[in-house]
């Protein structure tokens, strides 16, 4: 019976990494997706099944890293409180360190701004056979730039002298060309997928509170959150626009629900899992001539 479960639970699970893709070209609003949503699940179940599906990847990352062929870029954006540290420390948590590599992005430093705004980004991309996540990304440069456009003046682009001169065809550049990163590096083996973690503006305010109410989450805490809460609506569509100018069906977006973060775990577990089958990854087989040396090595253990 507990087999027949966790087939069942598996097939299941698969049409959660459908259900949370943005289809390209498609009209997406966040108005259609609910932030508390859990697809009839229930708290109590959520370990046991984010257990086998940690097992699972983990069998995957190592065939990931012995092939040396793909890489995997995940992306996580959202906005403060919706658990993106969390969340990434659960789904990472059977993954061989070896194999995996954490980028947490901040505010640009003068070297960042002394070149492209993609810049410290590709250098920043997995190798073949690794996981690269990044905590905050290039999209940063859609979000918060676009809701503070005065930022964009410390890039010292030379067309740019004011933020009157911040146009709607910047934008539709800015977009192209991370359009056309992400079809560069999923063209080179990397494969990208990309987490928005939908969290609602109450459930972000009952957890700020809790940070304030609890001294060990205090450091989590800064008034800036508060500031920025404030231009919520426009971060929502600065997120709806940028999704829909970017999400493809080489580089998707998947919207997760954030309102109950051990959902938020399952499916973000799901979707990476899924995606490594799709890869169809398998050890690598070595040629005749090093099996023989293998089997000579092997014959003189033996003898020792």
């Amino acid at each position: 019976m507990l087999f027949l479960y966790f087939v069942w639970i598996s097939i299941y699970m698969k049409s959660l990494t459908e259900q949370f893709k943005v289809p390209s070209n498609s009209k997406f609003s966040l108005n259609d997706h609910d932030p508390a949503f859990s697809d009839g699940y229930e708290k109590e179940d959520a370990g046991s099944v984010l257990d086998e599906l940690i097992a699972e990847t983990s069998k995957l990352e190592a065939q990931l890293y012995a092939s040396n062929s793909y890489s995997l870029l995940i992306i996580f954006q959202a906005m403060d409180a919706a658990g993106k540290d969390s969340a990434i420390a659960h789904a990472m948590s059977g993954i061989n360190p070896q194999g995996c590599q954490v980028y947490s992005f901040k505010q640009p430093s003068s070297e960042d701004y002394d070149h492209d705004f993609l810049w410290r980004h590709y250098k920043a991309l997995p190798e073949r056979g690794r996981i690269g996540i990044h905590n905050r990304s290039h999209y940063e440069n859609v979000l918060v730039v676009k809701v503070h456009p005065e930022l964009v003046l410390k890039e010292n682009n030379p067309a740019i002298k004011q933020v009157e001169d911040i146009d709607k065809q910047f934008w539709e550049q800015r977009y192209e060309s991370i359009r056309n990163f992400e079809k560069h590096i999923c063209n080179s083996g990397t494969v990208v997928i990309k987490f928005f973690l939908n969290v609602s503006k109450q459930e972000q305010k009952k957890r700020f509170l809790k940070r304030i109410d609890n001294p060990k989450k205090n450091w989590k805490f800064q008034a800036s959150d508060i500031a920025e809460r404030e231009h919520w609506d426009e971060y929502m569509k600065a997120y709806e626009k940028a999704i829909n100018e970017t999400a493809t069906d080489d580089c998707p977006w998947y919207v997760i629900p954030a309102d109950k973060k051990w959902f938020t775990r399952i499916a973000i577990s799901t979707i990476i899992r899924d995606t490594l089958k799709k890869l169809k990854l398998e050890f690598p087989v070595l040629p005749k001539n090093e099996m023989e040396k293998l089997q000579e090595a092997k014959h003189l253990l033996e003898k020792q």
